[in-house]
């Protein structure tokens, strides 16, 4: 037995999640691997080849890396419980005229809780991914996540949803590093071949990026029942037709009408089957709602706390306070931030540290 203690490594087959499990094996864990399928994209009739952690390449890939360093490696099987609930609510989110972030809920719900039953089952100690990011203990006894050294490639942003059984037993060993240095390990370890491997940063269900090809392809009879809806103004003027509110999102800009000036989506209603178009500033908002609310700092609502709120993955974030509201909290920013999209996660922030998330439930653009 490992005096560090044995750890079960989610491994894709790319760099990031390969020098993952390398770098703990040569720091004296006893490593175990495991690949996860996750979707099979050629059954839902895509245009494009599997990618990412769901073709045969990243699986062998993976095999390899561990068979030559000794370790065990094993192929887990997760489309049934990754499709019940990622993918469905997926398509529920759009069909209630929301912008879903699946990533999110594939980590918190579905690959942190396969992993952490498969690491029992295996007596597992830890379990690691490849994520940019750390795992902290704060001086309340609390575990959490905190930003990564490498700004660009942080995404502490995607992991707010973890709960503190899940925390407590995940390693982050790459958070400390920056991406040219987990290169250079990548060729340190004998794979250079991994430094030049393509990275997909695109859903892995949705892997030619046409979100709204796969909706016709997975939701019956979607266009006659959503065809035929109007564009309006925010006074309720009829300005043409869309193709069905789910294939349009809050800020869009491309693929609308010509109005003479650039327009941009504000609001879908699914119960008129409308799209709002407005203007830029009609995307400022200083107010939104909350829920479904994930607390890792503390075991408490931060009521009346000053934090830092991130929209979107690659937003750098906003100056706000945060107010109880029921099972919500209501976030108010001290300057209109542009493109708040229900559907989305919003992720508070304490420094570096990620104090705690949720799903957006609507925005208010009063200012």
């Amino acid at each position: 037995m490992s005096k560090q203690g044995k750890v079960l490594v989610a491994m894709s087959g790319g760099i990031d999640s390969t020098v993952t499990a390398l770098m703990l094996h040569a720091q004296g864990y006893e490593v175990v691997g495991i690949t996860m399928k996750t979707w099979d994209y050629a059954a839902a009739g895509g245009s494009k080849k599997e990618t990412g952690c769901c073709n045969l390449d990243s699986f062998n890939d993976a095999r390899q890396a561990a068979v030559e360093h000794g370790f065990a490696h094993y192929i887990l099987d997760i489309r049934e419980e990754f499709g019940d609930f990622v993918i469905e609510n997926f398509v529920d989110e759009y069909l209630a005229g929301r912008t879903p972030n699946p990533c999110v809920l594939c980590n918190t719900h579905i690959k942190w809780r396969a992993l952490l039953k498969r690491a029992d089952a295996l007596g597992c100690d830890y379990i690691a991914t490849g994520h940019y990011a750390k795992i902290t203990q704060f001086e309340n006894g609390r575990f959490g996540v905190s930003k990564a050294i490498d700004e660009n490639k942080d995404q502490s942003y995607v992991l707010w949803g973890l709960q503190q059984d899940l925390l407590s037993r995940t390693l982050l060993p790459l958070g400390p590093y920056r991406k040219p240095e987990i290169r250079q390990m990548a060729h340190d370890f004998g794979y250079p071949e991994l430094a030049k491997k393509q990275e997909s940063y695109e859903i892995c269900f949705v892997p030619d990026n046409d979100y709204r090809g796969f909706l016709r392809r997975n939701v019956d009879g979607l266009e006659a029942r959503v065809e035929g809806g109007n564009f309006i103004d925010k006074q309720g003027k009829i300005l043409g037709k869309h193709q069905g509110y789910p294939f349009y999102t809050i800020g869009q800009r491309k693929g609308l009408i010509a109005l003479g000036k650039p327009v941009f989506v504000t609001h879908i209603d699914p119960e008129m089957n409308t799209v709002t178009l407005g203007d830029e500033s009609d995307l400022d908002a200083a107010d939104m709602t909350v829920g479904k609310l994930n607390w890792m700092k503390y075991d408490f609502t931060p009521n009346g706390a000053e934090v830092v709120t991130k929209i979107r993955y690659k937003d750098p974030g906003a100056l706000s306070v945060i107010a109880e509201s029921g099972s919500a909290v209501e976030v108010r920013f001290y300057q209109p931030v542009k493109g708040i999209a229900p559907g989305q996660s919003a992720v508070f922030y304490e420094g570096d540290d990620v104090i705690g998330g949720g799903i957006i439930q609507r925005m208010d653009n009063r200012l």
